[in-house]
């Protein structure tokens, strides 16, 4: 991302604040894993989207209109005792220099300098309610502004949550963001088609894991957008599955739900396969009705197609193909109605999609006054159907149980229709065996 890209997203959100208001986002804070040992850092999606600015400690304002300068950033001093230990710092300097702001203090004087830009500010946005610690802190700069009213100066009379502000921005992916997210989705694809020539029974689950962390690392995804959920035999139908601790058995399937993270941006990718190559009949049968359902969902990823589209036409295919397979009562005409009692959901219990972006499920509304929103260019989600059966359903056939399968895939929204971010990790039955195979 090049330094004008944050420039025009700061531009953007001033625009949207509007004069006489003023916008804080903290940057956010180091975690303790355990006694002296922090966990590695990631920078908040919404300070990094603004600022591209990786440390902690950290504070950018924008204030609209400012002659001075609009963007005003906050963040640790140099020091050369502690760099020794952590790292290069930027420093004030550096803020200016390096990360585009107008203007840059040491964090340590925000209590100072910050309710002079308050000053004769009508709105402040911030993450409103998001961390208490922020929130007294606020009302703090806030109060300190109200003790000059007798001199002619007024405090901020309205606290507006920007969050929406910023996510209906980071909603619509640019150019340069899509690129990105190409990259993470190539990088993730390579590692699930590393994993499936890796697999074989006797294996650990956690080994899989391994081979997966190790080739995003390998090709820059050295972080994953989430815990791997690698998933065999019944624990494919855990949704959220992440111990990762059980041996692989001869004639189980697989689930490996896992992404990297590149450059702050999220991929989200999940391929179902057998453990030992190849497909058993009832196994396929069940694989192939998600594959339906998927390409059913995606046919709707285009735009001007509400959000909750591609999530009809899967469980439209997946209940069909539910009572043709004997899992679920009834004929065909009764589909209808089995959709209307949601009589799937012991089987498809989650949503087809969520938004994808810096966070694996990325901002941005859902609904838009009450109904469902469009699809527009620039959106990038994820298409998802599933099917999991536990061992537990006697109702079902046998030799459907302990199965479950889940075939996802990140798309992109495009001018005529969507482009399949992940598409270079197998998918149908007879690629999957093929790659395997070899």
């Amino acid at each position: 991302m090049s330094a004008a890209d944050y420039r025009r997203r700061r531009r953007r959100l001033l625009e949207a604040i509007g004069p006489g208001g003023l916008a804080l986002i903290p940057a956010a804070k180091e975690s303790v894993r355990n006694r002296d040992v922090h966990y590695p850092y990631r920078q908040d999606s919404d300070f990094f989207y603004l600022t591209g600015f990786p440390e902690p400690e950290a504070l950018i304002v924008l204030v609209p209109g400012r002659k001075q300068g609009e963007v005003v950033l906050f963040c640790r001093p140099r020091d050369p005792d502690r760099e020794l230990w952590d790292g290069t710092r930027a420093g004030a300097e550096g803020a200016t220099s390096e990360y585009g702001a107008d203007e840059a203090h040491p964090i340590d004087q925000v209590d100072e300098v910050l309710p002079t830009l308050l000053e004769n500010r009508e709105r402040l946005y911030y993450p409103l309610a998001a961390d208490p610690e922020l929130d007294l802190r606020v009302m703090d700069w806030v109060h300190t502004v109200r003790g000059k009213a007798r001199s002619g100066v007024r405090a901020p009379s309205e606290l507006v949550n920007i969050d929406r502000l910023v996510h209906e921005q980071r909603l619509l992916k640019e150019s340069a963001e899509l690129r990105i997210m190409r990259k993470a989705a190539r990088i993730s694809a390579a590692a699930h088609r590393r994993v499936m020539r890796a697999c074989r029974p006797g294996l650990w689950e956690y080994e899989l894991e391994a081979e997966f962390v190790h080739a995003c690392a390998s090709r820059g995804g050295r972080f994953q957008a989430y815990p791997p959920i690698v998933g065999s035999g019944a624990n494919a139908c855990v949704l959220h599955y992440v111990d990762n601790r059980h041996q692989l058995r001869d004639g189980d399937l697989v689930l490996i739900d896992a992404g990297c993270e590149y450059a702050g941006y999220a991929s989200d990718i999940t391929r179902t396969f057998p453990v030992n190559g190849r497909f058993s009949p009832p196994q396929r049968a069940l694989y192939e009705l998600v594959l339906a359902a998927q390409r059913a969902a995606l046919a709707k990823a285009v735009p001007g197609n509400r959000w909750d589209a591609p999530h009809k036409a899967a469980v439209r295919v997946l209940t069909t193909g539910l009572v043709e397979l004997g899992i679920l009562p009834g004929t065909r005409k009764d589909v209808p109605s089995l959709i209307k009692g949601e009589k799937y959901k012991p089987f498809y219990m989650h949503r087809t999609g969520h938004w994808l972006g810096m966070d694996v499920h990325d901002v941005g509304d859902y609904k838009r006054d009450g109904k469902w929103r469009r699809l527009e260019p620039g959106m990038v989600l994820t298409v998802e159907p599933g099917l999991y059966i536990p061992g537990d359903r006697d109702e079902v056939p046998e030799c459907y149980r302990n199965i479950g399968i889940r075939i996802e895939d990140d798309v992109a929204i495009t001018e005529d229709g969507h482009e399949i971010l992940s598409a270079d990790a197998p998918k149908t039955v007879e690629e999957i065996e093929a790659w395997m195979a070899g």
